[in-house]
């Protein structure tokens, strides 16, 4: 079953609750989204390790229920 975008959100802003999310199904699928998140948590951190993050606060829903997700990440400005 594919995941729904404000799922995607939830679980995101659970592990980082400043983040500002936004969330694009790019196919009309409910399988492939672009997300935008901008967090603190990012400030000092390589882009890899905050997608790492990203990647987590899914909780293995990545290559699953969730198929693709195009991700943009940074800290605020």
């Amino acid at each position: 079953m594919p995941m729904d975008a404000n799922e995607i959100e939830t679980l995101i802003k659970a592990a980082l609750p400043d983040a500002k999310v936004e969330i694009r199904d790019l196919a009309g699928d409910g399988d492939h989204y672009a997300a935008n998140v901008v967090s603190e948590s990012f400030r000092g951190i390589s882009r890899v390790q905050q997608h790492q993050l990203i990647y987590k606060a899914l909780k293995g829903n990545m290559g699953g229920e969730l198929h693709a997700l195009a991700l943009q990440t940074k800290a605020p400005d």
